[in-house]
């Protein structure tokens, strides 16, 4: 099975493409470093011509900069097009886990308009929505840090290891398509304030951390469980604080 990794340069990328080529499967790695732009489409449909799967992880680069919507609108369209052209079998596109309720931030409004660009397709596809990466924390508790404390989000999360996710991305990558919405998590909910108490702790960080519920999550107002996956959600097994015991 021919597999297209979009984005394969990657963090998730390089995790997903690694996977399926342990599982014996014929992967091809789509990034601006292989010399495919996603923007202007130059080089999509010789990476795309005969692929059975395309697994698109791209990103708009750096969180925050530059403009995602610009980004996702048009390589979406591309990508989706080439697939269509290709006879693709099977297009899975990563999102995020609670999009929906983070529209405030351009950022995940740009990844919901990615999302309808792929409903809205008539390309067979798989939209999986991913919880927040244990490997991302570290940033964000960071970022939360001011006048010598941490001030955190009161929010209630179930976050997954990126090894993990890349597991089940590349899993359900090789099923047939479910023409809708998979949620993959983590195998448990935590308080984002715990998960800033470990890693202070961790990296014998002695700065006092609290959580808030007039701070917000990456710019949006959101309320305390709201970003909790469905109870359909397929979890991995690692918790947070295994993953962070093996990682420090």
């Amino acid at each position: 099975m021919k597999i297209v990794v979009v984005g394969a340069s990657g963090m998730m990328g390089s995790k997903i493409v690694r996977g399926l080529e342990r599982a014996g499967q014929d992967v091809v790695e789509v990034s601006g470093k292989s010399g495919v732009d996603v923007l202007s489409g130059e080089g999509l449909d010789a990476a795309f011509a005969d692929a059975e799967v395309v697994i698109d992880v791209t990103n708009s680069g750096t969180f925050g900069e530059g403009d995602a919507l610009a980004f996702f609108k048009t390589a979406g369209v591309n990508l989706l097009e080439a697939a269509k052209q290709a006879g693709v079998r099977h297009y899975v596109v990563l999102s995020i886990v609670g999009v929906e309720r983070l529209v405030e931030n351009d950022y995940f409004r740009a990844k919901l308009v990615q999302e309808n660009l792929v409903r809205a397709s008539i390309v067979p596809h798989t939209i999986i929505r991913s919880t927040q990466f244990f490997e991302f924390f570290g940033g964000i508790v960071n970022s939360s840090g001011k006048s010598g404390s941490v001030r955190v989000a009161d929010v209630r999360l179930q976050p997954i290891s990126a090894d993990e996710a890349a597991a089940l991305i590349a899993r359900q990558a090789v099923e047939a398509p479910i023409n809708s919405i998979l949620e993959i998590s983590g195998p448990g909910p935590i308080d984002l304030l715990e998960i800033a108490h470990e890693l202070l702790t961790a990296t014998e960080d002695a700065r006092p951390v609290t959580s808030d519920q007039a701070v917000s999550y990456f710019g949006a107002s959101i309320a305390r469980e709201s970003l909790l996956p469905a109870a359909t959600a397929v979890s991995g097994k690692l918790s947070f604080h295994d993953w962070l015991s093996r990682t420090v």
